[in-house]
């Protein structure tokens, strides 16, 4: 058995791919259907990026930064788009299902290979639990604008039904009556889940509530991935048209009720204010990544896979700038702190045009729906990957025969997620995600540092700019700590007060280490700028998601290593043989 940190060859990883290893017996020897081109890719990348973030997140990420959020979605794109370019270029080296979990094996060998492919099993899993519960949220919303209304006790889950009939029952008992309550606006949200628990019918002493048109649109999207890329990229590539056209229809209509004297102050709570909703604004951003799951089924992946990221993170940041603007300078951030804030612009405290509310919120079902049919198409791909290469049983890698897609691995990932977002609570799960996301990016764009830089035969293909960070990264270090010195004593001295609790320090502190070993690093060894920016920016907005979420991230990745040594270890195929099967050979 080979070393823990045993590397696969871009050569072999291909081979790998073409040999196809599928053998469950089902679709023994049959490839994906490759069936995507440029413009599909883009439409994949704009449908994981306009979802939540544009419809939902971007209120609050505005009401705590002000009309400054602009510059959080600038900072995020640029993060996003250091590692974008990172992804491009493995993409066009490595045109192989399996995203980071693929590329990490290239560059950093079996055992990171597992974390990564673990990790990216939160994010896509948890990813989707977040939208589809969201996607629930707008659509019952929807119905009822129509006069539909599902019992309250069916668009819930259990947790906050149970904690919402805790709460307000408190206040009923301490004297409140139910109507008093009713006529406090801030408490609607705690009164919706009384009455979701109040209304539940009760089975064998439990009461009977959960989020059944989160099961519904999980159940639906994952029977299209199931069918076919084919269909469902025909399916995105509607839907995607139909949110730009919304989207677009607010930027315009809202520019002719923007009032500048809205945009003043800028940034009403500083540099921290804006910093505020990094998980929030990064939530919306990610998704990107998923593209490349879909490389071996790509006509021209070398080509098109990197036209496809970067073409969709421009447009989307784009959108989401503008976006931004508008709102703002629609009404106040300070009311910006709304489920709904594109319908709320547009209600009487707004432009009070009433008659585009609906075309708002039939446009966010779409969006949504759009994030769940990419990230349904990623996992099962990534799955895929780490089954052909031994660390998942055999029957995750079996194609369909008709359909030619991973039906065992689709029909799991539809399970992962459908039945948990009948019960889960959505508070914990938006920087749960990010940080996954945020590591994945990370490990790619250190990635790149071990690849060779004069790879053979990639004539016509995407090559990421070399720029030697020699002194461009030691000098950021010094304009840094310049910065905080004579702009950032508040934030020093929050560091260094001993009543502080270090817990919270620890995170930044990584950083600030990570920062100089990085920049020492580059003016030694002449590293290339886009990737080490990618490892720094990426590194920074971690610190961000607190101690707490880094606590839990930590235990899903005991729990991936648990399985990793009882199971993957032992069957790695790195391991077992030294070269790869021909691709004609029986299997």
């Amino acid at each position: 058995m080979g070393s823990l940190f045993e590397k696969k060859s871009i050569e072999r990883i291909r081979a790998d791919a073409e040999a196809g290893y599928a053998e469950a017996g089902h679709g023994h020897g049959a490839g994906l259907r490759r069936d995507l081109k440029v413009l599909d890719l883009t439409a994949l990348g704009i449908a994981a990026i306009i979802g939540a973030g544009i419809f939902s997140m971007i209120g609050t990420a505005a009401n705590a930064g002000g009309p400054a959020v602009i510059f959080l979605f600038m900072f995020t794109a640029l993060a996003c788009g250091f590692s974008a370019l990172c992804y491009a270029e493995f993409a066009a080296r490595i045109p192989v299902a399996g995203s980071a979990y693929t590329y990490a094996y290239a560059s950093f060998g079996e055992f990171v290979a597992w974390i990564i492919g673990w990790d990216l099993i939160m994010e896509y899993a948890i990813g989707n639990i977040a939208v589809a519960i969201s996607w629930s949220d707008y659509f019952t919303s929807l119905l009822a604008g129509y006069g539909l209304n599902v019992p309250p006790f069916l668009t819930m889950d259990f947790l906050s039904a149970s904690r919402g009939h805790g709460a307000v029952a408190a206040l009923v008992a301490a004297g409140q009556s139910l109507e008093q309550l009713r006529a406090d606006s801030s408490l609607a949200a705690s009164l919706s889940a009384f009455d979701a628990w109040a209304s539940a019918p009760v089975l064998f002493g439990v009461h009977v509530v959960c989020d059944l048109p989160a099961l519904f649109v999980t159940a639906v999207i994952t029977t299209l991935v199931f069918v076919g890329i084919r269909e469902s990229k025909r399916a995105n590539n509607v839907m995607v048209a139909i949110k730009i056209l919304v989207v677009l229809l607010v930027i315009v209509l809202g520019a002719f009720y923007v009032n500048p004297a809205n945009w003043v102050p800028f940034a009403p709570n500083g540099a921290a204010g804006v910093m505020k909703g990094v998980s929030g604004v990064f939530f919306a951003y990610i998704g990107f990544d998923a593209i490349t799951t879909t490389a071996e089924e790509c006509r021209d992946p070398q080509r098109d896979l990197p036209r496809g990221i970067i073409g969709s993170l421009i447009i989307c940041t784009v959108l989401y700038i503008l976006v931004a603007l508008v709102l703002t300078g629609m009404v106040s951030y300070t009311k910006l702190a709304v489920g709904d804030p594109l319908a709320f612009v547009f209600g009487p405290q707004g432009a009070n045009l009433p008659w585009i509310s609906g075309i708002i919120a039939l446009s966010a079902v779409v969006a949504m729906a759009t994030v769940l049919l990419v990230f349904q198409l990623g996992q099962p791909r990534i799955w895929m990957a780490m089954s052909r290469d031994g660390l998942l049983p055999p029957i995750f890698s079996s194609i369909h025969t008709r359909f030619r897609t991973p039906w065992f691995s689709t029909i799991v990932t539809g399970l992962v997620v459908a039945i948990p977002s009948l019960f889960m609570n959505l508070t914990e799960v938006t920087d749960l995600t990010s940080i996954g996301t945020l590591f994945a990016f990370l490990l790619v764009s250190g990635g790149v540092l071990f690849l060779d830089r004069d790879d053979a035969g990639r004539k016509g293909r995407f090559r990421l700019p070399y720029v030697n960070g020699r002194w461009i990264v030691p000098g950021l270090l010094v304009a840094t700590a310049l910065a905080l010195v004579l702009f950032g004593r508040g934030a020093l001295a929050a560091y260094f007060d001993p009543r502080a609790p270090f817990a919270h320090k620890i995170p930044i502190t990584i950083y600030a280490v990570f920062f100089a070993a990085i920049a020492a690093l580059s003016f030694v060894k002449r590293l290339s700028l886009i990737p080490v920016m990618g490892l720094l920016t990426c590194g920074y907005l971690m610190t961000e998601l607190g101690v707490t979420n880094w606590l839990r991230f930590g235990v899903w990745l005991v729990v991936g290593l648990t399985l990793y040594f009882l199971y993957g270890r032992k069957r790695s195929r790195l391991g077992r043989s030294a070269e790869p099967p021909s691709p004609g050979a029986p299997r």
